[in-house]
């Protein structure tokens, strides 16, 4: 089988490359750019199966195959939220979500060698590109309840500053300087919050944008979050998240 790797991130590239490898996969060459794919299709072969990023540092990599006719199988690998990967099984598209599992590599790949080598592989990029900009209509929490006593208090996520994790519990702080618990973690949240609003900044720490009084650059290259009102504990964006954060906030 003839694999090839476009990915822009080189450890990445290379580290999928070790993971075929170990399942006994040659790749046969890897590829960083629109550019640089576009140009390499046009003069050599191409390849059974593509492994591609969706993301590149010059543009999506869908701009290759409106340029350059490719009938390869494509498995996507990817950081897009599994909703917006709706637009991938609606056209029969294998991918992978970053971190790559090898696990989930092999089935991927064990999918793609069950089907008729011979198929032409028909993409609509159009259609992908469109639900990745625009992703299907999704409903997330509007309000939370939460146990005052004897009584039930419901909070609208607009009045939420923060969601955080504190000695085995998880609380929300409101825009009134309060915390009340809930009855939920931090990673079954990941799933219900608007991430249009809100983001993990840490395994402690979801913020909401509309709260964030000052960012403030922390030691090891990690940034301080200022809400409006809440400051019982310091918020800090832990390196790995900071490019992403700031992506976020733009």
């Amino acid at each position: 089988m003839n694999i090839i790797i476009i990915e822009d991130e080189k450890p990445s590239a290379r580290r999928l490359q070790r993971m075929l490898a170990s399942l006994g996969y040659e790749v046969s060459i890897l590829l960083h750019s629109v550019e640089e794919s576009i140009e390499w299709f046009k003069s050599n072969d191409h390849p059974d199966l593509i492994f591609l990023d969706i993301q590149l540092s010059d543009g999506l990599s869908f701009e290759i195959f409106e340029t350059v006719n490719i009938s390869s199988a494509v498995i996507f690998t990817t950081a897009y939220d599994e909703y917006a990967l709706q637009a991938f099984k609606l056209n029969s598209i294998d991918y992978l979500l970053k971190p790559i599992d090898e696990g989930e590599l092999g089935k991927a790949i064990a999918k793609y060698t069950s089907r008729t080598h011979n198929q032409a592989v028909t993409l609509d990029f159009n259609d992908i590109k469109k639900l990745l900009v625009n992703p299907i209509e999704r409903e997330y929490k509007k309000r939370f309840s939460v146990k005052v006593g004897q009584h039930i208090k419901l909070v609208s996520v607009d009045e939420i500053e923060c969601i955080y994790s504190e000695n085995k519990g998880t609380y929300l702080a409101t825009t009134e300087g309060r915390s009340y618990l809930l009855d939920t973690t931090l990673e079954l949240l990941e799933e219900e919050l608007q991430p249009e609003i809100f983001f993990r900044v840490s395994r402690k720490f979801y913020v909401n944008v509309n709260a964030i009084r000052d960012i403030i650059s922390y030691t090891n290259s990690r940034l301080q979050v200022k809400l409006n009102k809440y400051t019982e504990q310091e918020i800090i964006v832990s390196r790995e998240r900071v490019k992403e954060f700031k992506d976020w906030l733009e």
